[in-house]
């Protein structure tokens, strides 16, 4: 089956007028995380175009957890954001072993 193409949510589905952003929004959270241990957090929106139309499209979508990244995808398209924390551990340096059994 071929899939549908990719439109803007802010577009009317039923004139193809614009909307300038939604009116209500909220988050549905997926009860089972992907193959990489992440949970999508989808945030719906409820639309209403100038000639008084009204329809629910998907705002963006967040992938939390997992390996420590966060992926946003939106109107704009997919951006990932590392944690600080992983940030910080991908810093090159010398490493210094200790033997804990060597006396003093």
């Amino acid at each position: 089956m071929p899939r549908r193409p990719i439109r803007k949510p802010n577009i009317c589905p039923y004139c193809g007028a614009e909307a300038e952003k939604p009116y209500k929004t909220w988050q549905l959270v997926a009860p089972i995380p992907d193959s990489r241990g992440r949970i999508t957090i989808t945030v719906m929106g409820m639309y209403e175009c100038p000639n008084g139309h009204k329809w629910r499209a998907v705002v963006s979508k967040i992938k939390v957890g997992g390996s420590g990244e966060v992926e946003v995808e939106g109107a704009k398209g997919k951006r990932i954001l590392k944690s600080q924390e992983k940030a910080k551990t991908e810093v090159e340096g010398e490493v210094f072993e200790i033997d804990i059994e060597e006396e003093l």
